[in-house]
């Protein structure tokens, strides 16, 4: 965990019951204003989506899925 991520933790942890409440909304309207859909990914997930997709990453779309017996070795 990064350590602001950790201060943060601290720091709304510190909050009376309420008032987390009131911070967790405010922190949901953060990250749904920055990415509605849920699409965006961060640094380290595009790090990981790129080394997986080079290193032989094959897409469920691209699998016959009703004859899996094919891919058998």
């Amino acid at each position: 965990m990064l350590p602001k991520t950790q201060q943060m933790i601290e720091l709304y942890e510190m909050l009376p019951e309420h008032e987390q409440e009131l911070a967790f909304e405010t922190i949901k309207r953060f990250v749904l204003a920055w990415d509605p859909d849920f699409t965006k990914v961060t640094p380290e997930e595009r790090r990981r989506i790129d080394e997986a997709e080079s290193s032989g990453f094959v897409s469920d779309d691209e699998i016959d899925w009703d004859n899996l017996d094919k891919y058998a070795e």
